[in-house]
């Protein structure tokens, strides 16, 4: 048989998403996953309730040990059976208007398209965001099965896709931090790998620079980038995005300090 025959009796559409402890999100996300024909959840170990969530909102779940962003996604890619593969993360959710637009763009698409991009709406302190960077967030989703590879660094992950890749006009909701202190905590993380990165010392001016490159960030947010329209969800985006700008210096400058201690 051959490949183009095994791939038409496959169902037209998977959902694929990694998991590790997302009990408290996962359910929004599966609840809107109607149009999929299959659900893959890709679960890293969970200590909660989201393996039994998932099963029982009819998710096929397989374990796989952490790999880092890029690998767990390209492993969960090719565990889909379907067509299409539709890539969402726990703390997203498709909307009646994404789903129907996503049906009739597979069904219509050319064999010259390999996916579709699609603009990302987040949810933050009871408010949708749509200035300060935040929206449209344009992010590569949906891909034609065997098209898609998953690469990435650690910190940025990205879907590249052999092929034309067409536009969607609806958002994914993206319910992006639980509250400021799983902001917090997100920043904290981030800013580590993104030190452990640096493959040299970081000098005192290069922590100085930091604080300039933080002032301009916290400008670019809230004023450039208008995300004072967003009230005080927007300016609190605004400080925690100069933070991590601080912080990621600060930490590549202690590496450096704790490196030239144990010479």
């Amino acid at each position: 048989m051959s490949d183009s025959s095994i791939l038409s009796d496959a169902p037209l559409l998977s959902l694929v998403v990694i998991t590790k402890d997302e009990a408290d999100r996962i359910g929004k996300l599966l609840d809107s996953a109607s149009i999929a024909c299959e659900v893959v959840v890709v679960d890293s170990g969970s200590s909660d309730a989201t393996v039994d969530l998932s099963r029982s909102l009819g998710a096929r779940v397989v374990h796989h040990d952490w790999q880092g962003y890029a690998a767990q996604k390209q492993f969960a890619l090719e565990m889909a059976q379907g067509q299409w593969v539709l890539n969402l993360d726990a703390d997203e959710a498709l909307s009646d208007e994404l789903g129907l637009e996503i049906l009739a763009a597979i069904r219509s698409a050319g064999p010259d398209v390999g996916g579709f991009s699609m603009p990302r709406l987040s949810r933050y302190l009871n408010r949708w965001i749509r200035h300060g960077g935040w929206y449209p967030d344009r992010k590569v989703r949906l891909v034609r099965k065997g098209r898609g590879r998953w690469v990435g660094d650690g910190l940025h992950e990205t879907l590249l896709v052999t092929g034309t890749v067409k536009k969607l006009e609806n958002p994914i909701l993206h319910y992006v931090y639980r509250d400021i202190s799983d902001q917090v905590n997100t920043i904290n993380r981030f800013s580590t790998v993104s030190a452990d990165h640096r493959t040299t010392s970081a000098s005192k001016g290069y922590l100085l620079l930091g604080l300039v490159h933080a002032v301009g960030k916290f400008l670019e947010c809230a004023l450039w980038k208008r995300g004072v329209l967003d009230g005080i969800p927007g300016i609190v985006i605004a400080v925690n995005s100069a933070f991590y700008v601080f912080l990621k210096h600060a930490k590549a400058w202690e590496k450096g300090l704790i490196s030239d201690d144990k010479k």
